[in-house]
């Protein structure tokens, strides 16, 4: 990309020379909990899988490092925003995308998933509303469209 269409943000968002935003803060600590989330459950399911009984031992091997690996995205998202790196508003915009059909799903099951799937869709909306916010945006130095000084071709 030229310079033109990503411009450097200002130097106290990238040097964090003032106050976080609490709602880039709030961001980052939903990110990291959904992380933690994926990687306790991806490590429970492939200690089961290794010394429990499960049904199939392989599947569940299988699916506990898949979760343990899914849990690196909003990880390294939540560890970005702390760090006011403007790249890691993508993967944790993402993982919140990505979370909502899970939430669905939990929430059509007809047992205890279903306040699991009320919290992670809590989360997930949660968390959208503050990674588009503007104050959010600003503390990335993430430019809008249309923006003062935006250079359009």
């Amino acid at each position: 990309m030229s310079s033109e269409q990503n411009p450097a943000p200002d130097t106290e968002a990238t040097t964090g020379d003032g106050p976080r935003p609490g709602r880039l803060t709030a961001a980052a600590a939903l990110a990291g909990l959904e992380g933690a989330a994926l990687l306790v459950g991806g490590v429970y399911m492939l200690v089961m899988g290794l010394a429990g009984h499960p049904d199939n031992p392989e599947q569940a091997v299988t699916g506990g490092v898949t979760l343990a690996v899914l849990a690196l995205l909003p990880l390294i998202a939540a560890r970005g925003l702390l760090k006011r790196r403007s790249w890691s508003r993508g993967p944790a915009i993402i993982t919140q995308i990505m979370a909502l059909p899970v939430a669905y799903t939990l929430l059509q099951a007809d047992s205890l998933m279903i306040p699991g799937g009320i919290a992670l869709a809590v989360v997930a909306v949660t968390a959208l509303v503050l990674l588009v916010n503007p104050a959010t945006t600003r503390a990335l130095g993430i430019r809008t469209p249309g923006a003062p000084g935006d250079v359009q071709k």
